[in-house]
């Protein structure tokens, strides 16, 4: 959950919220909506494997940058 929220906060960095609304960026929303589920189900952990496509994408480009 930690890297979940690391990378999250790295992509608000890059994409900020927009508009008056404050508006998540695509990015943001999608690891956003993992990590809400993740709390409501409380889970501290989920392996790779069971993540969505665009999720792990979004996690292993953070990885990539965080390096």
């Amino acid at each position: 959950m930690t890297e979940l929220e690391q990378a999250i906060n790295y992509w608000r960095g890059l994409r900020p919220s927009t508009g008056e609304e404050h508006a998540l960026s695509s990015e943001v929303n999608t690891l956003a909506h993992l990590y809400a589920l993740m709390i409501f189900q409380h889970i501290k952990s989920l392996p790779l494997t069971e993540l969505d496509a665009p999720s792990l994408a979004l996690l292993e480009s953070w990885r990539k940058r965080a390096v």
